[in-house]
């Protein structure tokens, strides 16, 4: 097989290639939308605060609800239950679209909408995440599935902000909104045109909803390697993450741009988040993923002060290469260890921690940066992020014997690894 077909090789499964040329359109249309939304915001209000407060609600009920969404996305077909998200999202870009052309919208509606967007994250992230196991059942193509949606989400991020800010700065946000609207036409026709067999558990004997969620509790609370990971991201999240409440005012008050430097920073953040997910395609498997988590988490930790610091717009468009390198491969490694250490009856629920863990604290750091950067000022406030994000990276670092003995005996079971004894 030659380089290009092994970095491909989940692309021969035909439910992914639909999945992935849906979402490819789709996710220009979302993060066209993030963009607008963010300097909408500001063009509104000048407030760092606030800006904080849409990032806030537009992801604390993606942190409340996730453990109820794991349990129905366990329980549902998780194909109708992404159908019905990409539905309801597509609504709630076309009523941001509508207030926003029609010169009514206001921070209150922001606000509004925003927190409708995380109520369809909170069920839309952990059936994602879980479908691809539906879609590539072969574990040997597992990692490559996990590692070429991120590389699709970061040519969307490539993409849609430029495109964004062109549009912005022509027509105004509004239109960014529309295009993300019609734009989930596409991965709703991709999920219609899927051969999946539909794989829902059964009604009788059911667990009540409480049970279930104690057990997937129990299951991401007492499996180390699991636990680690989502603490680090937990504190990465919470800490490091609102880099991107702060960017608007990077983009105007530190750097001097509009739109233009805030699409150039997104667009700067995605080519090395992209470069870590071409390179993580390549892998065979899950096996040595968990040196890239270490390595990963600290580089972005050091580019988040490095960016905190900088007054120079080449400086700064560095660290956010960094940065976008350093997450991605953090983030890309972690979601292929957990989807291959988890079983698959409580995959919904261990994706939905995943969620909270990764996206559901980001709301906590968004309002925690907007509050300090109100008071300290945005590049005080990115530097101080930075150096509890390496912390955080140490202590992880001093974990890794005990979890490498853990995902050992895993891969062993799952036949990834064959047992010492048996290799020798």
């Amino acid at each position: 097989m030659s380089r290009f077909a092994h970095t491909m090789r989940a692309l021969r499964h035909r439910n992914y290639r639909l999945y992935l040329s849906g979402q490819c359109v789709s996710l220009m249309g979302t993060w066209m939308t993030r963009l607008a939304l963010s300097w909408l915001t500001y063009r509104l209000t000048h407030s760092a605060f606030l800006l904080g407060m849409v990032g806030f609600a537009g992801q604390i009920l993606t942190f409340v609800l996730a453990p109820f969404a794991g349990v129905w996305v366990d329980r549902m077909d998780r194909r109708k239950l992404l159908l019905m998200t990409q539905v309801a999202a597509a609504a709630q870009s076309l009523a941001l679209a509508v207030l926003t052309l029609t010169k009514v919208i206001t921070i209150q509606e922001i606000l509004a909408l925003a927190a409708f967007q995380g109520l369809i994250d909170a069920f839309d992230m952990p059936a994602r995440q879980s479908f691809v196991t539906k879609m590539v059942p072969d574990k040997e193509d597992l990692s490559n599935a996990i590692a070429l949606n991120s590389s699709m989400v970061n040519v969307a991020r490539l993409v849609g902000p430029s495109v964004a800010a062109i549009v912005i700065a022509k027509l105004g946000e509004g239109w960014c909104f529309s295009i993300d609207g019609v734009s989930y036409l596409a991965v709703i026709a991709s999920l219609l045109m899927m051969r999946i067999k539909p794989d829902v558990p059964g009604t009788n004997h059911r667990p009540a909803m409480a049970e279930q969620m104690r057990e997937g509790w129990g299951y991401v609370s007492r499996f180390i390697p699991v636990r680690n990971i989502l603490l680090l991201f937990a504190i990465t999240s919470l800490m490091g993450m609102s880099q991107m409440a702060l960017l608007p005012l990077f983009a105007a008050q530190v750097l001097h741009g509009g739109p233009r430097m805030l699409g150039v920073l997104t667009t700067a953040n995605a080519v090395g988040a992209l470069v870590a997910a071409v390179l993580l395609a390549s892998r065979k498997n899950a096996v040595g993923l968990l040196r890239h988590v270490q390595l990963g988490g600290a580089l972005f930790g050091a580019a988040l002060v490095v960016f905190g610091m900088s007054h120079w717009v080449v400086l700064s468009l560095l660290a956010m290469i960094a940065m976008g390198f350093g997450i991605m491969t953090g983030m890309g490694g972690s979601n292929t260890i957990i989807q291959t250490l988890s079983p698959e009856n409580k995959r919904g629920r261990v994706m939905s921690f995943y969620t909270m863990a990764f996206i559901g604290m980001t709301p906590f750091g968004s309002l925690l940066a907007g509050a300090l950067a109100h008071r300290l000022g945005a590049p005080h406030t990115l530097v101080f992020s930075g150096v509890c994000v390496m912390l955080a990276g140490a202590w992880f670092w001093s974990q890794t014997g005990a979890m490498r003995v853990h995902m050992r005996a895993r891969y062993e079971e799952l036949g990834i690894l064959q047992p010492k004894k048996e290799a020798a």
